[in-house]
């Protein structure tokens, strides 16, 4: 089983996040993805969807997740489970950074508005 090297795993940025890269196919991974994301204070939501279930979890900071319209607030601890296929969104309004974990599939796709579906960086 091979171990990924938290301190010089990749890392990719699109605003307002970092992403980690930890588990994923070209890391040495057959069937989970798995990465740290790291959101700035006042990160604006990004509504979008995945074509796989999604799981999140706080680590530390608060952060506030719309699913299918509804919001929910987010701390330490907490876990978020985003059913395929539907629209969800992770914000940030708060002072400090969230810092949170996420685990896909392998081959899991993003779809983004106006966009083909596409597997994030982090997840290849």
């Amino acid at each position: 089983m091979p171990v990924i090297d938290g301190a010089t795993a990749p890392t990719f940025t699109v605003p307002h996040v970092t992403a980690t890269g930890l588990a994923a196919p070209s890391r040495g991974s057959a069937e989970t993805c798995m990465w740290r994301f790291t959101m700035d204070p006042g990160a604006p939501t990004g509504i979008h969807q995945v074509d796989r279930e999604e799981i999140f979890v706080i680590l530390s900071g608060r952060a506030l997740a719309t699913i299918d319209g509804a919001e929910h607030p987010l701390g330490p601890g907490d876990a978020l489970v985003v059913p395929a296929h539907t629209p969800f969104g992770i914000a940030n309004p708060h002072e400090e950074p969230v810092e949170m974990v996420a685990v896909l599939p392998v081959g899991g796709q993003a779809i983004m508005p106006g966009q083909d579906p596409f597997v994030p960086p982090w997840a290849r």
